[in-house]
């Protein structure tokens, strides 16, 4: 073929005369006059076409003789395909097509020979054997879309996820702005709803949000994924750390995006992560409505085929974002989320809890069992139940400023007089409880005759105090009365530095 081009070069570029030629290619002057005929006859210049090499212009001047077929080729990429469908094998497709073309079918060992043959000679990512429905594969691209702040002009970065379901490599895409947590698991939930249903198995990379310890043999999933995954009834199966086999559909569906979606976003400008993925949408119904290289199937048609009919039913509640964190609370049996404290029962202080986070709750978990539920947001810093709180705690948080003065107006009015004054004085009404509390437990000790005198007796001496009213009855003062006192104050003896009323005359 060498020859054959460097005589079309001779003939049209150097304009020699076909003696001239087949002296200078060592060829006969028949040879040459052959070789310009043929290139004539198919339609042949010079230069010739952009991309026809030797292989291709040996096939065009030197076609190959058709002869009719003895046998029915059977179809590598179609069996390949049906091999995918659970219960469907090499002797079932074997006997359809016997079926279809009788005497003019191959053997079953012919059969499955042509078609290792065909197997082989694929891309070695169709080694790899998806079942419908079984698997999706997700990752992400590496170049990002600028996404411009009509505003202020400032430039963000957006995100490209991926997903792909392996039997029918039927495609997801859209933006987000980050790799975090709360994105990935978003997505995940407008793939699932994209596909209508839900794979067996999800095979992520090894990302933060996905896997919190990377291993070969046992990964730690994040404990949110796998919730989600749990509640849409499916499994999560990351690919090997460096082993990009494992999600080699992946790979294949972020490089087919980057082309073929990515690329022709390159020239637009985006000003909102919505308006860069109602762009992506619409090139993504393209893509999988577009066949593949050499095929008349698409990935629209391989999914409607097998995978829809394979992928389990979404349940009717969307999953509910949740964190998941770990806490001990302290001494005062409460727990920290975003400089809030919530309480857990009392029991449990110096453990190790696991906190479920959503947007309206924060729920406790003690070994897979929840021992309490708080509402996330509220007024003032702590959010506490009484039933947390130890017996002692708990009589305590039972009081009230007006349930200790009604208390007390029960036992008379020197004593109601006397508690007033613990909740007045103080900074704040709680403050005074532990004295009013000393009180209460006085009148458990005493009589409540003996209390209210003794509240009388410190009222008159200006010391309203539990401490007074507590040595009041200690020392028996309250059974004395109020003439013995006097007098007692008046036989003081007289001395140098007690002056007197007239003193101050």
């Amino acid at each position: 073929m060498k020859k054959i081009i460097e005589v079309l070069r001779l003939k049209h570029e150097a304009k020699l005369s076909h003696e001239k030629i087949a002296r200078a290619c060592g060829l006969s002057k028949g040879a040459v006059t052959k070789y310009v005929s043929l290139a004539r006859a198919r339609g042949l210049t010079w230069p010739l076409p952009e991309g026809m090499d030797e292989l291709a212009l040996e096939a065009l001047l030197f076609p190959a003789p058709v002869k009719p077929a003895r046998f029915v080729e059977p179809d590598g990429f179609q069996i390949h395909q049906e091999l995918k469908r659970k219960g469907v094998t090499l002797q079932l497709l074997w006997a359809e097509y016997v079926a279809r073309h009788e005497e003019r079918a191959y053997r079953y060992s012919r059969f499955c020979e042509l078609y290792r043959q065909w197997r082989a000679r694929q891309k070695r990512s169709m080694r790899q054997q998806h079942g419908a429905g079984e698997k999706a594969f997700i990752d992400y691209c590496g170049p990002t879309v600028e996404v411009v702040d009509r505003h202020t002009g400032e430039v963000r970065d957006a995100q490209v996820f991926v997903g792909v379901l392996g039997a029918s490599s039927y495609t997801y895409a859209e933006a987000t702005w980050t790799q975090s947590l709360p994105d990935w698991i978003g997505s995940h939930q407008r793939m699932l709803r994209f596909f209508g249903g839900a794979p067996e198995v999800l095979v992520p990379d090894n990302l933060k949000a996905a896997v919190t310890q990377a291993s070969r043999y046992a990964p730690k999933i994040n404990e949110t994924y796998a919730e989600m995954a749990a509640h849409y009834g499916t499994a999560v199966l990351p690919a090997r750390p460096y082993k990009p086999k494992d999600k080699a559909k992946a790979e294949v569906a972020v490089q087919v995006v980057e082309r073929w979606i990515l690329a022709r976003l390159r020239h637009r400008t985006f000003f909102s992560l919505s308006e860069l993925n109602a762009a992506i949408a619409e090139l993504l119904v393209e893509l999988n409505k577009r066949p593949f290289q050499g095929r008349t199937e698409s990935r629209k048609g391989l999914f409607e085929a097998l995978d829809r009919p394979a992928l389990k039913t979404l349940p009717q509640d969307n999953y509910e974002y949740a964190e998941w964190r770990r806490a001990k609370p302290g001494i005062d049996y409460h727990v920290e989320v975003n400089k809030r404290l919530y309480s857990v029962p009392h029991a449990l202080v110096g453990k190790t809890l696991d906190l479920r986070i959503t947007a309206t709750t924060v729920e406790v978990m003690h070994k897979g069992k929840r021992v309490a539920t708080h509402a996330r947001h509220g007024q003032g810093r702590f959010s506490t139940q009484t039933a947390h709180m130890p017996k002692s705690h708990q009589a305590h948080r039972d009081w009230s400023p007006g349930r200790f003065l009604n208390w007390a107006a029960g036992i008379g009015s020197c004593t109601a007089q006397v508690v007033k004054r613990q909740l007045e004085d103080r900074p704040h009404p709680e403050h005074g409880y532990r004295a009013c509390l000393g009180l209460l437990n006085l009148a458990r000790r005493y009589d409540r005759q003996r209390l209210e005198k003794a509240c009388e007796r410190a009222l008159a001496i200006r010391s309203a105090s539990y401490h007074s009213v507590a040595s009041i009855l200690k020392q028996g003062l309250d059974r004395l009365p109020p003439e013995e006192e006097a007098g007692s104050q008046e036989a003081l003896p007289l001395h140098g530095n007690v002056r007197g009323a007239g003193y101050y005359h």
